[in-house]
């Protein structure tokens, strides 16, 4: 099993500078060891359901979420590949809408 679960504090997106990131609280991805977690950022927050996945010898998930974005459902997909032990890098889709690379940080 990879070393995934755990929460991640948001350091950097494509899309969203910090200030949106952490507008609510601390910009996040969580992980559990039922392959459930849940993330929230600016406005957007969900649930996610995910799996392990190998890509060019890269260790990640792969996930889908569904929740909220500005009180509107929103729903999506996304991954991210295990960098090192301590920061994730992968993306983050709204189902028929906006996209954006996401790098994270291991909380301790």
């Amino acid at each position: 099993m990879i070393k995934i679960f755990g929460k991640w504090k948001i350091t950097e997106m494509e899309q969203w500078d910090l200030h949106f990131i952490d507008a609510q609280g601390l910009g996040y991805f969580e992980f559990k060891e039922n392959n459930y977690g849940s993330f929230m950022f600016g406005y957007v927050e969900g649930e996610i359901d995910f799996r392990e996945s190998e890509s060019d010898k890269q260790l990640g998930i792969e996930y889908s979420w569904v929740g909220q974005d500005e009180m509107d459902e929103a729903s999506g997909r996304g991954y991210f590949d295990l960098v090192s032990d301590d920061e994730i890098y992968g993306m983050f889709y709204f189902h028929q809408g906006d996209s954006s690379w996401v790098k994270a940080k291991r909380l301790k």
